[in-house]
């Protein structure tokens, strides 16, 4: 088949939200004025299209793809569901589907977004009628402000279910920042977002976001930069009790925090003498998916028993397959097929690294 051994590299996959941002990746497509709008995420090989209220007929979130050197794109949910044991992996297709079970993108804010809560997948399961929640990782790129960079998670100080409802229901903001601590980010750190968790992103933020493939969200804070929610996109559809319901009240302590929020790296195995793998995220903060980091400073040639989204986060890479050859940039981005054989990388000029996100195991 024309798509076998054969990497499948990911243009730029625009997608609106309520809030503004974009401007890093109107850089990153050489836009000649960058500027922030609601084009604020790029979906990074998605299947998953995006729910935005007031925009149900614009087609938009499944990814255009390129399979190898061919110049004509692909829709990847129907590249996938054409030969999805090739794609996933034979064991993946028989608990998933032809889908990849995770959803990544690129997040570029240029403001706070709205305090919001999402459902974890036995809520989406139990309650919505869905096969996913959105648990979510964080992986800082880069920030525009050093001093003052940071992301709300959880409830430091949480209110009582009837404090929470009044301070929704009249938009008493002060007091619902007054609830979180502020959590210091920089590039390199990595957070992970259980389902039920009240959070937000500060504003300047660029990362990659790896969650569950799915678009649920509660906002409970219904106006940003000047956009109003309308209310159907508030709470689902459904109202305030429904709501409440979704939240995690459990505080979240500055010690939790350390220890359950953020993912330090832990050595997966040496790819040479001097290039190494290390995981972020796995069994231990969640089975919704894995994310590692390949650190090169040589040729490596490696095979994945799954398939792997991947993102060069530094430096520049030589991606070599099936006789093609790819110079990946840095925040270039592919898609490993879980039955492409050996993949051999080469960094450019120095030392790369490529964030590699992984469907659950």
């Amino acid at each position: 088949m024309s798509h076998r051994h054969k990497l499948i590299l990911l243009p730029p996959n625009r997608v609106w939200r309520t809030y503004p941002g974009g401007r890093t990746l109107d850089t990153l497509a050489g836009a000649a004025a960058p500027a922030d709008s609601h084009l604020a995420e790029d979906w990074i090989a998605s299947t998953t299209r995006a729910a935005n209220r007031g925009r149900e007929h614009i087609a938009e979130g499944v990814s255009q793809v390129l399979v190898g050197h061919d110049p004509r794109p692909r829709d990847f949910a129907e590249l996938l569901a054409g030969d999805p044991e090739y794609f996933l992996g034979a064991a993946h297709v028989a608990k998933y589907g032809a889908q990849p079970q995770l959803l990544v993108k690129f997040l570029d804010s240029g403001t706070r977004l709205h305090f919001q809560v999402h459902p974890t997948r036995e809520f989406a399961q139990r309650v919505l009628g869905a096969p996913s929640g959105k648990t979510e990782a964080y992986h800082v790129l880069a920030t525009r402000d050093p001093r003052d960079a940071h992301i709300y998670v959880g409830f430091q100080r949480p209110p009582t279910p009837e404090d929470l409802r009044r301070m929704i229901e009249t938009q008493d903001i002060p007091a619902l920042e007054a609830c979180f601590d502020k959590v210091p980010v920089q590039p390199g750190d990595t957070f992970i977002i259980p389902g039920g968790t009240p959070h937000a992103l500060g504003a300047g933020l660029f990362l990659v976001e790896i969650q569950e493939p799915s678009d649920l969200v509660v906002r409970f804070e219904f106006e940003r930069a000047g956009y109003v929610l309308p209310e159907a996109a508030r709470f689902m559809g459904r109202d305030v009790d429904f709501a409440l319901t979704v939240f995690n009240l459990t505080p979240l302590t500055a010690g939790d925090l350390a220890v359950r929020v953020r993912c330090a790296p832990r050595r997966v195995r040496a790819l040479g003498p001097s290039s190494h793998q290390d995981e972020f995220i796995g069994p231990n903060q969640t089975d919704c998916f894995r994310v590692r980091r390949s650190v090169l400073d040589t040729t490596v040639t490696k095979t994945e028993p799954s398939a792997v989204i991947a993102i060069v986060t530094a430096g520049n890479v030589l991606a070599e397959a099936g006789g093609e050859s790819h110079r990946i940039a840095t925040y270039g981005k592919f898609f490993v097929p879980a039955g492409l054989g050996p993949l051999r990388l080469t960094p450019l000029g120095g030392t790369a690294e490529v964030l590699e996100c992984l469907p659950p195991a």
